[in-house]
Parts: structure tokens; sequence; C-alpha cells
């Protein structure tokens, strides 16, 4: 058996979740950051949609007001961002569903979604873990459906190479090596996705976030 993911806080340290909204917003480019994730997924009426690593909800609930018929899951395994996220649905009052689980086993069938989104959480994992959840996305995805990840990427130039020092310090630089080298869009393929590319890279305070589509063939 091979083991599960480490779940690691938001900010890597549990005191540290409830600055994670506004951290993320100001060292990010959040907002730029997620409308190119939202405008790249194409998500339409009746598309179910899974937010792997959801966290506090803010992506789940954009997709939610941008496509209200769209079926939104979210699901995550830190229990203290699930409090927050439900908080966060509950005072947008829409429907929007959260699940507490790891996301190497999720508890779907197969081909259960037509999109599968995630943001700033493949960092948090190691390679091993990785490749398992990419497999595992791969298996909830509809034939023809697709991935679209916006996670920390492969630096742009030096100044963005020294910046993501900061999020290898908080996060682990064992995790983080795999963005860092530019290895996210090899793993995909690895899980047996198709055409991935990755599309849009955007400089933040912290370094290179770069934006990636796959497709399950």
């Amino acid at each position: 058996m091979t083991a599960p993911e480490t779940i690691k806080p938001a900010l890597a340290y549990g005191w540290l979740t409830g600055f994670y909204d506004p951290v993320v917003r100001w060292t990010t480019r959040e907002r730029t950051f997620k409308s190119h994730l939202l405008a790249q997924a194409d998500i339409r009426a009746g598309h179910r949609v899974l937010d792997v690593g959801c966290g506090t909800g803010t992506l789940a609930l954009a997709v939610k007001r941008a496509c209200p018929e769209a079926v939104v899951t979210g699901l995550d395994a830190d229990r203290g961002v699930l409090a927050r996220a439900n908080r966060k649905v509950d005072a947008a009052g829409v429907r929007v569903t959260l699940i507490e689980s790891r996301a190497d086993s999720m508890p779907f069938g197969n081909g259960t979604f037509e999109r599968a989104i995630s943001s700033l959480f493949f960092h948090h994992l190691d390679r091993a873990a990785k490749q398992r959840v990419f497999r595992e996305i791969h298996r909830l995805l509809v034939p023809g459906g697709e991935l679209h990840v916006a996670d920390w990427g492969r630096p742009g130039n030096a100044v963005m190479s020294v910046a993501f020092l900061s999020v290898q310090f908080l996060d682990g630089f064992a995790t983080t090596a795999d963005n860092r080298h530019g290895l996210l869009p090899a793993l995909m393929q690895e899980a047996g996705f198709r055409e991935v590319e990755a599309t849009r890279h955007v400089n933040t305070p912290c370094g290179t976030l770069s934006l990636f589509r796959a497709l399950r063939a």
C-alpha cells in the first residue's frame, strides 16, 4: 500500500489558517490568476465541477457565481479550512457541496466530473502524492473531461526565482521542487492526460504562477 498524502495546513501551520485568504489575495494576484483559470476552464451549464484542494472555498464559489447552473463540489482534507469554506458558502447563499477527504483517494465513482480545477494545492505534495492525485483526478473525469490547474511553476526570471524562496521556506523545499523545475505537465502526462500545456504565467510577489490545461482522452 502507498502512504496517503500528508495533510498540511493551507499556510503550513494551523495557527496561520485564519490569515490564509488575505495572504493569498495580496501575494499571488489572486483575482488575476483565478479569473484567467475560470475563463480557461470554460465551465458550462450542467457541468459537474470538482475543486481539488478547495481550501477556504474561494475558487469553488467563483465557479458557482460564474456559472450558477454548474454542479460544484469542493474537496479538502484540512478540516480547519473546510470550516471556513462552509461559512463562506452559507454567507453566499449558493449551493456548493464541500467534502472532507484526501485527494489521493476521493469518494467518487469513475467518470463523475466534466471538469476538475485546482489552485495552489499541488506544491504542498511530494512527488509520489502528486502522482497519485493526478491519477485519481484522471479516473474521476469523463472521457473528454478537462483538468485546469493554477500553481507555482518554473520561475520566469532571476527575480521570480528569488521571490519563490519565500514559498519554499514556508511550504518546504522537497514538495516545491517539482514546481520550481516545471515538472507538473510531465506528471500530468504520466497520469494519462493528453494535450497537456502551460497556458499562462503570472508573475507575483512570491514567484511565477503558472496555469495548466490537460485533457482526459
